[in-house]
């Protein structure tokens, strides 16, 4: 089984295949529609070998498709059918699912990730749970919009850094989970990881992508081997 990974951001939507090395993207954006985002997918992709699909969707995903248009995309994804667009078998799940997918460890794991909004996933044993946690009320708007991008461009690296360890605080403490990881790409961003902690990475994202196809997705021995994610300043 070769298996197509597609990362789609609000700025650039990313590739991998099972049996390459090197990542392949392109510039997304508002403009950017479900039927454009596969015609480029497929032309660079084009020498890669693959017969499945797996498709990480910035937005809700309920029974294999999109239930919410992006926020930062063009509209026209939610009725759009990207088994036929393809010519192959597709997955499609929540883009911070499929990065949890691959950071995945065993027991009981909240993935949180910080990038333009805040992603939430939860996965338990043979279970994976997407949430929105990031629209949670806290303080005078949603979690999203304190440790969000708009929080740190609003607030500043310092307070935004200090919301962060705030919000995961109060998460660990409602949800108890066994291992906390923070990816997305303003992690990085983080001079000192909460208690519990472990820093993600967005190649996890791929990784997710290509576990989705095993038939458990919760036994640890079934997946391939993930790098040291162990934190770092």
């Amino acid at each position: 089984m070769k298996i197509l990974a597609v990362d789609v951001g609000g700025t650039h939507v990313k590739i991998l295949a099972s049996g390459q090395t090197e990542r392949r993207e392109f510039e997304s954006g508002p403009t950017l529609t479900a039927a454009g985002m596969v015609e480029q997918v497929k032309a660079l992709a084009a020498d890669w070998p693959y017969d499945r699909v797996t498709i990480g969707y910035p937005g809700p995903v309920l029974h294999n498709r999109p239930v919410a248009e992006p926020h930062n995309l063009s509209s026209g994804w939610v009725a759009f059918d990207f088994a036929d667009a393809f010519g192959q078998p597709v997955k499609v799940m929540n883009d911070a699912a499929m990065q949890a997918l691959g950071s995945y460890r065993g027991g009981k794991m909240l993935f949180l990730g910080l990038g333009t909004g805040l992603g939430s996933t939860m996965i338990v044993a043979d279970h994976i749970e997407p949430m929105e946690l990031g629209h949670l009320p806290y303080r005078k708007g949603t979690y999203e919009d304190y440790v969000g991008l708009r929080g740190l461009q609003r607030h500043g690296k310092k307070k935004w850094r200090a919301f962060v360890a705030d919000v995961v605080e109060r998460l660990v403490a409602a949800l108890e989970p066994d291992d906390v990881v923070l990816g997305g790409g303003n992690a990085k961003r983080l001079t000192e990881l909460p208690a519990g902690c472990r820093l993600g990475d967005n190649a996890n994202a791929f990784v997710g992508g290509f576990r989705a196809w095993e038939p458990k997705t919760g036994s640890q021995a079934a997946f391939p081997t993930v790098a040291d994610e162990s934190p770092s300043a």
